[in-house]
């Protein structure tokens, strides 16, 4: 078992469904089991989203897999994980969360230089289906203009 010393794992889609207005960098509670199947990249966060309780923000559906090595102390593979922020920020969040069609998202999880996993959560809203028409034609003009570069 490889274990790689930079671990990025992307939300491709949700620059794609939600308009993003903010981004911060937050800390998450780990178990020991998920640290180490973490840095083997063998993590999820397509389908998870942030919520508010009790003042605390949690990253919900997050899946990390449970570590092979692990044995009966193995961690749970999908369970709601909280996320570290400071008090400033998390009630600017919560704040603005109130919001109607305001969410948070969980953009990219990574280990920073100094070995701590960290999630870079997005604070924006969703997408109308006109503006995603418009992502995919700014996308495809971009590639073709790029081909044409290439080409010359």
């Amino acid at each position: 078992m490889k274990i790689e010393r930079t671990v990025n794992i992307v939300n491709r889609r949700a620059r794609f469904e939600y308009e993003i207005l903010e981004e911060y960098e937050a800390g998450i509670v780990l178990y020991g089991t998920e640290i180490k199947s973490l840095r083997s990249s063998k993590a999820s966060i397509a389908e998870s989203f942030c919520q508010m309780k009790d003042g605390e923000l949690w990253v919900v559906n997050m899946m990390i897999d449970e570590y092979k090595m692990g044995s009966f102390y193995n961690h749970k593979a999908k369970r709601d994980r909280k996320l570290l922020l400071n008090k400033g920020e998390l009630s600017r969040l919560e704040k603005k969360v109130k919001d109607v069609g305001f969410t948070i998202i969980p953009l990219k999880l990574y280990i920073n230089d100094k070995g701590r996993a960290k999630l870079l959560i997005g604070f924006g809203r969703g997408k109308k289906l006109f503006d995603k028409r418009e992502s995919i034609k700014k996308r495809e003009s971009d590639r073709n203009l790029s081909r044409i570069r290439k080409n010359f």
